[in-house]
């Protein structure tokens, strides 16, 4: 069995190709090794309850003390880790439906960091783990309560000011259970789309990306709804739909919620647009790698007040050092509820950069794409993640997926034309 190596977002592959029940097992078995009580869910996926069967055969065959909670969202799991050693999500996040994976999360919320990761990549790979006397196997709980201590945390912590007509895309993914159900407590009007749990994921692409959520900006449009709200797979991601069903763009949504979240230190990756520096000037803005995973642990290691991702990753660190989506929109609402300004006119008031993310598929190495980068005429370089190499009014950012065979590019600028110029230049570089 080949070793599959942790990356930003935990371990993923295709369901009975890369990831297998028999690596589950001894996943199980490894994150038993090193903790004695540990709490299981997964999300919709049709392979979720295979490797998560075998992710709990694997803890009791060690003496492990499981609790179930079936199928959550991320956060949730999360959530439930705070009364265990550690929690174990079955999930592929934003991942086609052939995807399965596994994320492990310490109590506080926070993923598992490098050197947990490594431990446990160690403990994989021995053939002769120490197995359990059958006298001390132990039972594997249920606890049905999972999802609604979620919400009820969350309930705790907002209200809104005034009724609010909300759609959530649930994109057939765990928050289904969640998200509209937890709006509906907060007194809003709920509209739900995409809301039945289906591994296939009929209703949409997982990813909540804008080619992805026509029906969802349609259906904000037509029914005169304050705001749409969608969610990836395991709802640890959350975008926005403005009053009229355009899509709010995850840069000035990331700068939106540092307005109100951030008073002193705000922790963001290096591919966030520099919009976020002008609209949060008095506070000091962080930069790292990317991945949820970084920001969180900068986010602990600073004492930051809010941090996040333009892919839709927001981190609450006084609710959990888990992305949060299902947080995040009722925070959104409740944010959009105490005034009577139209969301797309508080947006319109923020600084307009032109930005382009795109993909290249890509399986090779980086050293021939690395040597045709530094040959360009740059004025700056950011090394901290890939390659951040900025020019005149517009910068790019070159660096590998941690998740997927893709390298990733980011260009920002103050014109479409230089970005455009930029982004075209890079993608070249990369197919060779």
């Amino acid at each position: 069995m080949k070793l599959m190596k942790f990356g930003s977002s935990g371990i993923r592959g295709i369901a009975n190709q890369e990831i297998t029940s028999e690596l589950a097992v001894q996943i199980g078995r490894a994150v038993g090794a090193v903790c004695n009580r540990v709490v299981v869910g997964c999300d919709t996926r049709r392979a979720a309850e295979m490797i998560e069967y075998a992710v709990v055969s694997g803890l009791l065959s060690v003496g492990c003390r499981v609790t179930r909670v079936n199928m959550v969202t991320t956060p949730t799991l999360a959530y439930a880790a705070r009364n265990h050693d550690c929690g174990i999500m079955v999930t592929a996040s934003h991942n086609p439906p052939e995807y399965i994976g596994v994320k492990l999360f310490n109590p506080d919320g926070m993923a598992f960091d490098r050197e947990q990761q490594t431990t446990i990549e160690e403990l994989i790979k021995d053939r002769n783990p120490e197995l359990a006397s059958w006298k001390d196997m132990q039972e594997v709980r249920t606890d049905k309560n999972a999802v609604s201590d979620h919400i009820s945390m969350i309930l705790s912590k907002v209200s809104i000011k005034r009724k609010m007509k909300v759609v959530v895309d649930s994109g057939c993914g765990a928050a289904s259970l969640t998200t509209p159900y937890l709006l509906r407590e907060m007194g809003c009007d709920v509209i739900t789309l995409n809301s039945q749990p289906d591994g296939f994921f009929p209703g949409r692409g997982v990813e909540p990306k804008e080619e992805n959520l026509f029906a969802l900006q349609a259906l904000v449009s037509s029914t005169n709804a304050d705001i749409g709200i969608a969610h990836d797979g395991d709802a640890d991601r959350m975008v926005a739909v403005d009053e009229r069903g355009e899509m709010v763009s995850n840069d000035k949504l990331l700068a939106f919620f540092g307005e109100y979240e951030a008073e002193k230190k705000m922790v963001v990756p290096v591919d966030a647009s520099m919009l976020i520096d002008a609209v949060l000037p008095n506070v000091e803005i962080i930069r790292t790698r990317v991945g949820d995973v970084f920001v969180a642990e900068e986010i602990k290691k600073t004492g930051a007040d809010f941090g996040g991702e333009a892919s839709g990753t927001w981190i609450f660190p006084k609710v959990s050092y888990c992305p949060d989506g299902v947080y995040a929109a009722s925070r959104l609402v409740e944010l959009l509820s105490s005034t009577t300004e139209k969301f797309a006119d508080k947006l319109s008031s923020m600084p307009e950069y032109v930005i382009k993310r795109g993909s290249v598929l890509h399986r090779g190495n980086m050293d021939k794409i690395e040597e045709e980068l530094l040959a360009l005429n740059f004025s700056g370089i950011d090394t901290i993640d890939g390659f951040r190499l900025t020019f005149d009014d517009v910068w790019v950012l070159v660096r590998p997926s941690g998740t997927e065979p893709l390298i990733r590019i980011t260009v920002e600028g103050k014109t479409k034309q230089l970005v455009d110029e930029l982004y075209n230049k890079i993608y070249k570089i990369i197919k060779g």
